[in-house]
């Protein structure tokens, strides 16, 4: 039991009522129930009806804490007294992943894998078994492990808050078959016909290979106030990127010649101040692929950063550019998506020719 003083009734002097209290040796003040999760709001009864509600307000505020109700600071989620359900640490936990730097997709997979929780599971305390019946709704590996990693984001950080049970530890991943972004063997054979088909599809595979670039963001974000005055170069601060760190990378000479510079805040493809939709590339290729007469089986938009990719360690023979080219933060995930670094010293007479 939290020990507290009966709260008082006070009146402010345009007649708004609240009632005061001491907990903790903190007083407190509150002029309704919200944050006790009550809907009561003695103001908003005209001024001679509003004693008598906050009366009962007091009544209620006491009731609550004293039988261990939980009680915030106000306009955060930061606790005074009482303790957290788990699903109220998961609610906060998923707010406060929403106020970080993240992509509008990753929230929307936090939010997707929450509510699949709930969904699934009534309890205010989770369980093993809770966290089994979620990864049930998978058999695909991939989507299990999506879902897996988004579960351990959400219970990690409320564990860091306070939670203390996190069901999701001793999950493994399950291993699942590597996804072959074939390379193209005639690059120039398949540019041309994409070239034939839209233009803003060819312009994101070229620089997806010609510039390493990945084509769902990096390339189709890009303004040209991320060219170097010259297009020589396209500078990506970490925000921009997935790999969270500065990226660097040079323009070919066969790319500039496409490019037509406009206003630094207009998109590349849209000529405007907003990017096109996140699957405006993918619906495209969709389309495209339908009509390809060159198109292989597993060869993708990401074939072209693959084939860039081979194309500069052919040229090079350096490991140490290839990394940096592609954004990895080490070799051994030099065909995947995980951190970047600035690529000042890699010059335009390393990068992939057609």
């Amino acid at each position: 039991m939290n020990t507290m003083n009966y709260p008082k009734v006070g009146t402010t002097n345009d007649q708004k009522v609240f009632v005061s209290f001491y907990l903790k040796n903190k007083r407190f003040r509150l002029f309704n129930g919200h944050r006790i999760g009550l809907n009561l709001e003695p103001n908003s009864f005209p001024s001679n009806q509003r004693i008598p509600q906050a009366q009962l307000l007091a009544a209620e505020v006491y009731k609550h804490i004293t039988s261990g109700g939980v009680l915030k600071e106000y306009r955060t989620e930061s606790l005074v007294t009482g303790k957290l359900t788990d699903r109220e640490y998961l609610k906060i936990s998923l707010n406060l992943k929403h106020k970080e730097n993240y992509t509008k997709a990753y929230k929307s997979e936090l939010n997707y894998s929450y509510k699949l929780l709930l969904r699934v599971s009534k309890s205010a305390k989770y369980e093993r078994r809770d966290i089994i019946k979620v990864l049930e709704y998978y058999n695909n590996s991939s989507s299990y492990n999506s879902l897996l990693k988004n579960l351990k984001v959400l219970f990690n950080k409320a564990e860091e808050l306070g939670l203390e049970n996190n069901p999701t530890k001793g999950f493994k991943r399950k291993k699942a078959k590597a996804n072959l972004n074939k390379p193209f063997e005639d690059i120039s054979a398949i540019l041309n016909e994409i070239k034939d088909f839209n233009h803003n599809l060819y312009l994101c595979c070229i620089m997806t290979y010609g510039c390493l670039l990945r084509p769902h963001r990096e390339v189709r974000e890009l303004t040209w106030g991320d060219f170097t005055a010259d297009l020589s170069y396209i500078k990506l601060s970490g925000s921009r990127n997935k790999s969270g760190r500065n990226r660097i990378v040079p323009v070919p000479s066969y790319i500039k010649e496409l490019l037509n510079k406009g206003d630094n805040n207009l998109n590349i493809f849209t000529g405007t101040t907003k990017a096109p939709n996140p699957d405006y590339f993918k619906t495209i290729w969709g389309r495209f692929k339908k009509v390809s007469k060159l198109l292989e089986q597993d060869q993708t938009l990401y074939s072209f950063r693959h084939s860039g990719a081979i194309e500069i360690y052919k040229r090079t023979g350096s490991l140490s550019k290839l990394q940096k080219a592609m954004g990895h933060s080490s070799l051994a995930v030099s065909l995947t998506y995980l951190r970047g670094l600035e690529v000042s010293e890699l010059e335009e007479s390393d990068m992939p020719m057609i």
